[in-house]
């Protein structure tokens, strides 16, 4: 009997070796789950009311089985509670209070109990094994990896890479690529996420950061970190943009990510399914990047709008196609390589947007100023856009303007005061008939024609303005990208545009702190009326 016992406690340990090796765990978690089925299976034979602890000998294999129960001086369970005679049989010096431990005598596990043990253990070694796999990847993201198709799900592809398995979705893939099992692929490591069916590790060959990736592992000089690639823009399978820039003057960064007869940017090319790569020196300069993002398209000139985060690129008229791209595909990557929207205008496009911002601008300072047309456009001529500009500009600023003296500067500022004025009285008015409170004019940086917008909006009250977020006030726009074919249709896009509103006053430029000031002086009276 005794050589028999010892072979069971023998064959107990070596299981829990072999579970422990084969999934890559801990052994005491092995044996903590053997332990957690024992006392289960114990519940079920001795009652599931009684609190009962096993414990396996990690050296030996010994197993012991007990029951706690609570010394009292009146029994009312008598499950988990023992009087004090019946406590001090088990245990002498018993008294009221103490838990102690009766013995159990070890159970037979009939084939329910000993199923139900199975399955306990495997779930809990399941459970310990999806922990591993999330510690060993959750710090991983960013990284490339090698593995092997598993299978194939609804378009899905199904990775194996060795201690676990990742997937990379259909919008991750590089289109048209076509993948069998057991084919050997790299991919990055978009992210990994705790779910209740394990760790979901989310892989990715259609990602920019897998192209960088790539270039890191083909170019030494990126790796080392004297070439950095400061932006990068995909459209998978087809094309691709880098911005690169070398922090050693003697090394060319375009020429090291090309290498000897293109022998480097080739084999990231081939990983990429042929997708062709533009490699372009990268400048802090806005312009000149937007400029080298454009390549092959010669560039005229380039304008840029800082507060819209639009750049307006002019070419010539030859140049326009080339310039967008079939589809739209070059201006589409210069635009997400720049992370600015850009406007693409021939030169007779923008010689016709000029002609219209001057007459219309024109055309305004003649009626708010009431001057003649000749002193309007000198106006214009001189880069005056804004009534503001005029009435708040510095005197000798107007002054100096050929034909101008003093006294005109100091005439034309007065009236465009007056006019602003007018403009403030008018949106005043405008204001008032849409219900919007007077207490929303006391707030710092709104105007009333900031204040016409709000109530156009609904947002009329300090409670209405109080409960919005900074970003659903002042929030801009997206950049939408808008590519012009050719002068006779200047306002045709020919690209998806992005349809986002921003906050309500998006249009006024206001910064985050000014929004985040403007909210919190509308909620200063719920402070007031808590006090």
């Amino acid at each position: 009997m005794a050589t028999a016992i010892s072979a069971n406690r023998a064959e107990l340990l070596a299981i829990a070796d072999a579970v422990a090796r084969e999934k890559l765990i801990d052994r005491e978690i092995v044996i903590e789950a053997m332990e957690d089925a024992i006392q289960r299976a114990a519940r079920a034979r001795y009652g599931a009311e009684n609190d009962i602890r096993a414990k396996i000998d990690g050296k030996t294999g010994d197993m012991r089985l007990w029951r706690v129960v609570e010394v009292v001086e009146q029994v009312d369970d008598y499950f988990k509670q023992v009087s004090v005679p019946d406590a001090q049989k088990l245990q002498k010096g018993a008294a009221i209070g103490d838990f102690i431990v009766d013995p159990l005598p070890p159970i037979e596990f009939g084939r329910i109990a000993a199923q139900a043990a199975k399955q306990v253990i495997f779930q809990k070694v399941r459970d310990a094994e999806r922990e591993r796999q999330y510690d060993e990847f959750k710090d991983r993201a960013g990284e490339i990896i090698t593995g092997v198709v598993k299978r194939v799900e609804f378009g899905h592809v199904v990775v194996d890479l060795g201690r676990a398995e990742g997937v990379i979705r259909r919008d991750q893939q590089i289109p048209r690529e076509v993948v069998r099992v057991g084919d050997r692929v790299r991919s990055l490591i978009l992210s990994v996420r705790r779910e209740n069916r394990g760790p979901q590790i989310f892989l990715s060959r259609a990602h920019p950061d897998f192209m960088k990736k790539l270039f890191a592992q083909e170019v030494p000089e990126i790796y080392d970190g004297i070439i950095e690639i400061k932006a990068a823009a995909r459209d998978p399978g087809s094309r691709a943009k880098i911005g690169v820039i070398s922090h050693d003057g003697s090394i060319d960064p375009v020429g090291a990510c090309v290498g000897m007869k293109g022998s480097r940017v080739q084999a990231v090319v081939q990983e990429m399914q042929g997708e062709k790569i533009d490699i372009i020196p990268w400048s802090p300069d806005t312009a000149t990047f937007v400029v080298n993002a454009l390549q092959p398209a010669q560039v005229s000139r380039v304008v840029i709008d800082e507060e819209e985060e639009r750049i307006e690129v002019v070419v010539p008229d030859d140049q326009l196609s080339l310039a967008i791209g079939r589809r739209g595909q070059n201006v589409r990557l210069a635009s997400q390589l720049t992370g600015k929207a850009i406007d693409i205008l021939t030169e007779a496009d923008a010689s016709e947007k000029r002609q219209k911002e001057f007459l219309q601008n024109s055309e305004m300072f003649q009626n708010e100023l009431d001057v003649d047309e000749t002193l309007a456009q000198l106006l214009v001529a001189e880069g005056f856009g804004a009534l503001e500009e005029v009435a708040y500009v510095e005197l000798d600023e107007l002054a100096s303007i050929e034909g101008f003296d003093e006294e005109l500067g100091a005439e034309l500022q007065s009236r465009a005061q007056e006019a602003l004025e007018r403009r403030e009285a008018a949106a005043r008015e405008e204001r008032r008939g849409l219900g919007v409170e007077d207490a929303l004019a006391e707030l710092p940086y709104l105007t009333e024609a900031m204040l016409v917008t709000l109530g156009k909006a609904g947002i009329k009250t300090l409670d209405d303005l109080a409960d919005l977020a900074t970003d659903e006030l002042i929030q801009k726009k997206r950049p939408e990208q808008r590519r012009r074919q050719n002068s006779d249709r200047p306002d045709r896009d020919r690209g998806d545009r992005e349809e986002n509103k921003g906050g309500v006053l998006a249009e006024y430029g206001l910064s985050e702190e000014q929004g985040n000031e403007i909210i919190m002086a509308a909620r200063a009276h719920w402070f007031e009326d808590e006090a």
